[in-house]
């Protein structure tokens, strides 16, 4: 299974989840995952998916995904699971 860690920031709006779960839907990426909060009108989301068998690289994905949050006035970043592991540990 590969995983990728994907968060969404930004002001809250209708259709953040919708959108974004679309785009995963339509590239056959698996959600494994799911945590979201808003604090004081900001939008927090955080997922673990499973790109095993997604139509795209993990780069046009990250690039995609990317875009697809410019036009929702949001911020999506996307990082494999293993470099994201690394990068927290204690």
């Amino acid at each position: 299974m590969k995983k990728t860690i994907i968060t969404v920031v930004g002001k809250d709006t209708v259709g953040i989840i919708a959108k974004v779960c679309t785009y995963l839907a339509d590239n056959g990426i698996n959600i494994l995952d799911i945590a979201q909060t808003i604090v004081q009108g900001y939008f927090n989301m955080m997922m673990v998916v499973d790109t095993s068998n997604g139509a795209k690289e993990h780069e046009d994905m990250a690039d995609e995904l990317g875009k697809l949050g410019e036009e929702i006035g949001v911020i999506i970043k996307c990082q494999k699971e293993e470099i994201f592991d690394k990068m927290h540990r204690i």
